[in-house]
């Protein structure tokens, strides 16, 4: 990828390639110079509303802390923030701050969101301009399809409970915030689903917001999607050839088109667009939204489901830009739905702990994740010939003390719940054994977990839509013209196993939390979490197993489509809230220059011109997970394999 290389006058060349690889020079026309650091560009003065805004927020928490310092010390009650509301607020802010929010729409949420936008904008239409004037332009319609919890989720119902927050956002919001603090019952009833059909509880209709806005920011100030919502405009996308494929991330994926027909009306959408335009789709997925992309494609194949035939795909994908895609799960997606837990509130001080659970439990928390059944789509698939057994795993790194193989471990094994360690398959197996007969139900009526290994296993699997999210239980469409880029970033310590202990409280329905009193610093154990490689939510196997390897095997991709692999590796900016323009973090990299600059070249027609980047050892691991070519080493067992893998130690 030469070209990424090249200087372009007197621009400072951008680091897009952070491989330690050199690539043949190009002698191609098209050449591209891109430039991700463009300091003309970047550069934003920090202007006295972002001040305020600062200042406010720091008056507001200021007020938090203090009033909850006097309620531990019994002085005034918490009670009385009951009555507190942003009318009541108001009243109390400077003048000044009042003036320049008068210059915003909305009395409150206009202001804020407006000022956000404008904080953090280090690289707004930076790419986009450069490549614009490169002569890069819009080519292909663009769809994309996001994450879990990315899409805002706005309220529909009617009923006495429902109509105060009538088209109100209760996911993605202020007004989530606001109604999490002020009615926490009603919040919860609304936003977790009927626990035995997976739907909507009666009463209750939340709907995922829809257009660019539904994907754009999470709250105000947060962005998601909306810098290469940025990028795209600046080489001539619009919402006539580029579209937001927002989705209930709660539901399972049969029930997305069961209440909601997303796949059906996904499938017309992409149809319109390249009848339309006379070009094919690039389909856009990020994190979840790839698991989503890949059950989308069987789907629309099947006879008895989208009825497209075997073609639809080859007739009308371009490229499929696989952004941080979770194939393979993420190991944090277990403990979160085992116990409500996971690194972020595992390695919470006292102090926040406590403010933690008195606001939302660890089992209040575990019954919101156990009643969305989207999240248990992202349970680690593969089993142990993926993540490892009792003794090895294929992410053990030299001179690592203990083996990631055991994603569960326990010091004190004195009881039933705590009786022995646990693999993988284990783990998955103890906790449908530790939760309720409704989500064991929708679990295993929606999910696979395991690996085909032969081609009449992944044939066998055509017609049985819980195998489609499971890349290794299901193939590719037969799309030999389909082109697959996996973009994602590296170098964020990832969650990759935990220490358990049974849990101490009698009045905890839950029988076992996370010991945070476990800390090794030799192998990288912090308060019971051990961090492995990733990109600080998905674990490297999950995401670059199958782009590096798990496609090149002809039964998962029976077509030979092309796959691309490029990692970026996290090298964030210490003075950036959100990482800067080369972060590698799994939702900030959505803003990342580099990734900007690969998704528009896609998108208009030149991604030929990108090549292969690695700068992990992916390549390395994905030769020892235990999935093989029919009749290349099928037979071969962990301990073999761990044999063998000593010898490259």
């Amino acid at each position: 990828m030469s070209t990424l290389r090249h200087r372009q006058g007197k621009l400072k060349p951008p680091r897009v390639d952070d491989s330690p690889h050199h690539h043949h020079e190009s002698s191609t026309n098209e050449s591209l110079s891109p430039a991700s650091r463009l300091k003309r560009y970047l550069a934003r003065p920090r202007g006295k509303r972002r001040n305020s805004f600062i200042f406010l927020l720091g008056g507001l928490f200021g007020i938090c802390v203090a009033l909850f310092f006097a309620n531990h010390n019994e002085v005034i009650s918490l009670d009385a923030l009951l009555d507190l509301n942003l009318d009541a607020l108001i009243d109390v802010i400077p003048q000044g701050i009042l003036r320049d929010a008068k210059e915003f729409t909305g009395p409150y949420d206009g202001w804020l969101q407006q000022n956000e936008r404008e904080a953090d904008s280090y690289d707004s239409f930076a790419v986009g301009l450069h490549l614009q004037s490169q002569g890069v332009q819009a080519k292909h319609p663009v769809v994309m399809i996001p994450g879990v919890i990315s899409t805002g989720l706005e309220s529909w119902g009617t009923s006495s409970a429902s109509r105060q927050y009538f088209r109100k956002r209760l996911w993605g919001s202020w007004s989530m915030m606001r109604a999490l603090v002020l009615d926490k019952a009603g919040w919860k009833s609304h936003i977790i689903l009927d626990k035995v059909t997976g739907l909507d509880p009666p009463g209750v209709k939340l709907r995922a917001a829809q257009g660019f806005d539904a994907t754009d920011f999470f709250i105000s100030g947060y962005w998601i999607w909306n810098k290469i919502l940025q990028n795209l405009a600046s080489i001539g996308y619009d919402p006539t050839n580029a579209f937001s494929a927002a989705y209930d991330w709660r539901l399972s994926y049969l029930n997305l088109e069961t209440r909601d027909q997303y796949f059906s009306r996904l499938k017309s959408y992409i149809e319109m667009m390249v009848h339309t335009s006379h070009e094919k789709v690039i389909l856009t997925s990020h994190s979840m939204g790839s698991q989503v992309a890949l059950y989308f494609f069987k789907w629309v194949e099947n006879e008895r489901h989208g009825n497209g035939g075997k073609d639809w795909v080859n007739r009308h994908i371009d490229s499929w830009i696989n952004v941080s895609g979770c194939m393979l799960g993420a190991v944090k997606g277990l403990t979160a739905v085992l116990s409500g837990e996971m690194r972020d509130t595992a390695q919470l001080n006292a102090f926040a702990v406590y403010g933690l659970e008195k606001f939302l439990s660890k089992e209040e928390r575990a019954e919101i994740f156990r009643a969305m059944p989207g999240i248990s789509s992202m349970l680690p698939k593969g089993g142990n010939a993926v993540w490892g057994n009792a003794t090895w795993a294929p992410d053990d790194r030299f001179g690592q003390q203990s083996s990631y193989g055991t994603i569960i471990n326990f010091r004190e094994s004195n009881s039933s719940w705590t009786s022995k360690n646990l693999t993988m398959e284990e783990g998955l197996a103890y906790l449908l054994d530790q939760t309720e007969d409704w989500y064991r139900h929708q679990v295993l009526s929606s999910y696979s977990h395991g690996v085909a290994h032969t081609t009449a296993e992944v044939e066998a699997n055509e017609d049985d839509p819980r195998k489609w999210v499971n890349p290794l239980e299901s193939r590719l469409p037969v799309a030999p013209d389909m082109k697959i880029y996996c973009f994602y970033g590296v170098g964020k310590p990832t969650e990759r196993s935990y220490f358990y202990q049974e849990e101490r409280d009698p009045l905890s329905k839950l029988n076992v939390t996370i010991d945070t009193t476990v800390t090794n610093t030799n192998d990288g154990t912090d308060h019971g979490v051990a961090m492995g490689e990733g990109d600080g939510t998905v674990n490297l196997l999950s995401m670059g197993y199958m782009c590096s390897k798990g496609w090149r095997i002809k039964r998962y991709n029976p077509a030979g489509a092309k796959v691309t692999v490029f990692e970026m590796k996290h090298e964030p900016d210490r003075f950036s809230a959100r990482g800067g323009p080369n972060t590698g973090d799994h939702v900030d990299i959505l803003g990342r220059s580099s990734l900007n600059d690969l998704i528009l070249r896609v998108a208009g027609g030149k991604g030929a011109l990108i090549e292969p980047n690695y700068v992990s050892n992916i390549r390395e691991y994905s030769e020892r997970v235990e999935i093989y070519e029919e009749g290349d080493g099928g037979t071969m067992y962990a301990g073999q394999t761990k044999s063998k893998e000593n010898e490259l130690y």
